[in-house]
């Protein structure tokens, strides 16, 4: 739900040509590129049969605002508080999907920070499953509103994650299928319902970009994409939506940042969502990573004195350590994009040498990704090799390992905008 939950990895040069063989077609290669693709951009509800009531249009259904300000909270990093605001929620409406679609979310939000161990993993699981059974209840029992087919499917695309990370394919992909017809289903029960273009921008976007076996499976449905149509949808919802502006604004800042290296557009949202979540330093990185893009360096180094100065500034240890890293990791980006791989190196082995994994797990794997990165653009093919498959054998990869595939596939090139993720 947060911004690092919709972390798209470019597709443009990382999948292989279709194939007609599913053998050739499930290649290493397209595996680890496409895993990372989907996994982490399918926000998609999924249809159910049976007859539903109708839902009230917005001007007659009120805006849950405890939802809201659990969503702010996770975006903010203040996930026991989202936690407490959502449990609440499920006290009050235990017949309800809603609440524990969102306490499902705070277990994704913290497994998208770097907290990617068993015990979270399997909360997450355990409460998608919930929403799921409770969602169905209301459906079988011809309770159902256009809300009740959303969270449904936002539970089952999570979970189509889930089967994309166990490299099940087929049923991950069944998932999406189903979930779009969902989401159509929503909007067609509440056509002013702006939250379901979220969903519906994706996949128009990504089934437009896909290669490989997802494209081959998107081609035997019939279904193309589109990605104008996606990118309308999703500037849509990031303007008008109730519950979802604030992840179409994230993922449209991923998109723009990592698949379209369209700054111009990227830099306001990174503004914004910035200016908005002051506890969260991913989206002050990102705007630095825009200025470093551009060639304005003069911009970048001002946002780099200021991740300095929010950390210089901070009472607690952990979050000192946050935003410290945070300006290191953000030097070595720039160090890497200027093709100096020795000086980035310099700035990851400072994050290294005080890694937490306790309270910032993701500033073990990725700084030590990045590391692998700089090898590669050295030339150092071996020790970049040796780096990624360590990471694979971390028992907390932090989510970097999805892109370590990439990087066994395919080196980094120095114009690779995962040089700056």
């Amino acid at each position: 739900m947060n911004g690092a939950l919709c972390e798209c990895i470019e597709m443009r040069s990382s999948f292989p040509t279709p194939s007609l063989s599913f053998s050739s077609c499930l290649c290493a290669k397209t595996t680890g590129f496409a895993l990372i693709v989907l996994l982490l951009c399918m926000l998609i509800p999924q249809p159910c049969t049976g007859k539903e009531k109708g839902s009230a249009p917005p001007a007659e259904r009120p805006i849950n605002r405890d939802v809201l300000r659990g969503i702010e909270m996770l975006y903010d990093l203040e996930f026991e508080e989202a936690e407490r605001i959502f449990a609440g929620i499920v006290s009050e409406k235990p017949e309800n999907p809603i609440g524990y679609f969102y306490m499902a979310m705070v277990s994704w939000s913290r497994l998208s920070i770097g907290f990617w161990n068993p015990e979270t993993l399997k909360e997450f699981v355990s409460r998608l499953d919930i929403t799921i059974s409770v969602a169905k209840k209301r459906i079988e029992n011809q309770e159902a509103e256009s809300f009740d087919f959303f969270y449904l499917g936002g539970a089952l695309g999570f979970k189509g994650r889930f089967e994309l990370m166990r490299y099940k394919w087929f049923s991950s992909y069944m998932l999406a299928y189903e979930a779009i017809e969902a989401l159509r289903k929503c909007e067609k029960m509440d056509p002013s319902n702006v939250d379901v273009l979220l969903g519906l921008g994706i996949y128009d976007y990504y089934t437009a970009k896909l290669s490989g076996v997802l494209k081959f499976l998107t081609y035997l449905f019939l279904y193309k994409g589109d990605k104008d149509e996606g990118l309308r949808k999703l500037t849509r919802a990031a303007d008008s939506a109730v519950y979802s502006a604030i992840e179409s604004k994230s993922m449209l800042l991923h998109i723009y940042l990592f698949m379209e290296d369209d700054f111009k557009k990227a830099l306001p949202l990174a503004r914004e969502l910035d200016r908005r979540f002051r506890q969260n330093p991913r989206y002050k990185f990102f705007e630095g990573i825009v200025y470093i893009r551009e060639g304005q360096d003069a911009r970048y180094a001002e946002v780099l004195d200021f991740i300095r100065a929010e950390s210089a500034g901070q009472v607690s240890k952990a979050k000192a350590r946050m935003w410290a890293n945070h300006a290191l990791y953000l030097e070595a980006s720039f160090h890497l994009f200027r093709n100096q791989p020795e000086q980035a190196r310099t700035k990851l082995d400072a994050i290294l040498a005080h890694v937490d994994p306790a309270e910032d797990p993701g500033m073990a794997a990725w700084p030590l990704l990045k590391k692998g990165m700089s090898y590669d653009l050295e030339g150092q093919r071996e020790k970049a090799l040796e780096i990624y498959r360590a990471i694979l054998n971390m028992e907390n990869g932090a989510g970097a390992q999805f892109l370590a595939e990439k990087c066994i596939s395919e080196a980094p090139g120095k114009e690779d905008p995962f040089l700056g993720y």
